[in-house]
């Protein structure tokens, strides 16, 4: 480095990327993905309020 640089260098810019063509059977699967994504996302905050789900079960008393 010379005197005169100082600070960070800018990063390179990256190239474009190619358009895709995709034929109706990856568009297709493509969508499932997400709107499976999606559907999980929702269903994880959905069940974000109510707590653990691990807390049932057997449970012991206090005497041996």
């Amino acid at each position: 480095m010379s005197g005169r640089q100082g600070g960070k260098a800018k990063p390179l810019k990256a190239p474009k990327k190619k358009q895709q063509d995709f034929d109706d059977d990856e568009v297709a699967f493509r969508e499932k993905q997400k709107a499976d994504a999606k559907a999980k996302k929702e269903m994880a905050e959905k069940a974000k309020g109510k707590g653990p789900l691990l807390l049932g079960g057997i449970k012991k008393s206090g005497k041996k």
